[in-house]
């Protein structure tokens, strides 16, 4: 009664409200910039079992926005130091780490074990998986994004509202849309839309208020402003969700390899150029040894160090900055140039995980 004497105070809350909190569990998707606040105030508000995944080990770089980690944390993995932080912060409740990549093969079994989803991911192949294992599932998504200087919150696939698809039918072309590590993002900013999805998450259990369903919140964080737009319920337009598919070949629709595919062609020696064209700093961290670096700003002058006459694949973090070279050199008359899907960080994953990726 005393930890949550100030809740327990607020008229429309009450003990039935913390009450509803203790007996409740939220899985929070992602421990990284929008998990860390997340998952922080969730637990300081009593939820009773906060479910953690993330696959990651804490980076430096990491350190200027989420705020689960601090400097004598960089090179553990996040999910121990998160459940240390979590049970200081309230040892009444349960953490759950599941050090896992949240894949089709996984996703129901997962969330079906919890009452409200939070989606802190940062791709949209994860996005559009955690919004079809919750419509199949019928748990409410609440989510959260941010790029640079903006962020957005909703409440997606609650019984009425609408989904994820309804607002992006289909995903973006890669190459348009940079992730955080090559766009930027204000440290703070994760900390503004993180907090918005703990409240939504909040007033979903307790039963107060009206949430994001149906709604998206849109924040700039240089002009401060707060903006909502409707998002109606289009789930009879769209591709029905019946099943969970395979979302890196969905969001990737170009030309593209997996790294999979190019590891089995590599090893039959097969004639590939490989173009890394990421940052000096991140290539000196960890690259594949055959591959070459043209950093993505000298492609356009560094035209005639790529070969028009064998197969070309262009490689970077994620896939985003590697895309936009990839539709940059089909514009100069390259006609066999593809993209690795995932980038470095998913040929760590499932190629080589001693390599390590900035």
């Amino acid at each position: 009664m005393n930890r949550y004497a100030r809740q327990i105070a607020l008229p429309d809350f009450g003990e039935e409200g913390q009450r509803k909190l203790a007996g409740s569990s939220v899985l929070i998707i992602g421990a990284g910039g929008l998990g860390s606040p997340a998952s922080l105030y969730l637990a300081a508000a009593g939820v009773g079992r906060i479910g953690l995944l993330d696959f990651d080990r804490v980076d430096v770089t990491n350190l200027h926005r989420q705020i689960l980690y601090g400097t004598s944390d960089v090179g553990r993995a996040k999910l121990e130091s998160a459940t240390e932080r979590l049970h200081d912060a309230n040892p009444e409740i349960v953490v759950e780490p599941h050090a896992a990549r949240l894949t089709s093969e996984n996703a129901l079994e997962i969330l079906a074990k919890y009452d409200v989803i939070l989606d802190g991911t940062d791709n949209f192949a994860t996005r559009y998986l955690v919004n079809d294992a919750c419509v199949l599932l019928g748990k409410p998504n609440v989510y959260g994004s941010v790029f640079r200087f903006d962020g957005q919150v909703s409440v997606f696939a609650t019984k009425d509202g609408p989904c994820y698809r309804c607002l992006y039918p289909e995903p973006p072309p890669p190459h348009l849309v940079p992730s955080c590590a090559e766009g930027g993002v204000l440290g703070v900013l994760p900390g503004v839309i993180g907090t918005l999805q703990a409240t939504e998450a909040i007033k979903l259990i307790a039963g107060i208020g009206e949430t994001l369903a149906g709604r998206l919140l849109l924040f700039d964080a240089l002009r401060m402003t707060f903006r909502t737009m409707r998002v109606p319920r289009r789930c009879e337009e769209h591709a029905p969700v019946t099943h969970l598919i395979d979302y890196e070949e969905f969001c990737n629709p170009m030309e593209d390899i997996t790294p999979q595919q190019l590891a089995e062609r590599l090893a039959q020696n097969e004639a590939i150029v490989l173009i890394d064209v990421r940052e000096p700093y991140e290539w000196d961290i960890g690259h594949i040894e055959s591959a070459r670096h043209i950093p993505m700003q000298q492609i356009p002058k560094r035209l005639d160090e790529i070969p028009r006459d064998v197969e070309v694949v262009m490689i970077c973090r994620s896939g985003a900055r590697s895309g936009h070279v990839q539709h940059h050199l089909q514009q100069q008359g390259f006609t066999n140039v593809k993209n690795l899907t995932g980038g470095m960080q998913r040929w760590a994953r499932e190629v080589d995980p001693a390599i390590r990726v900035a």
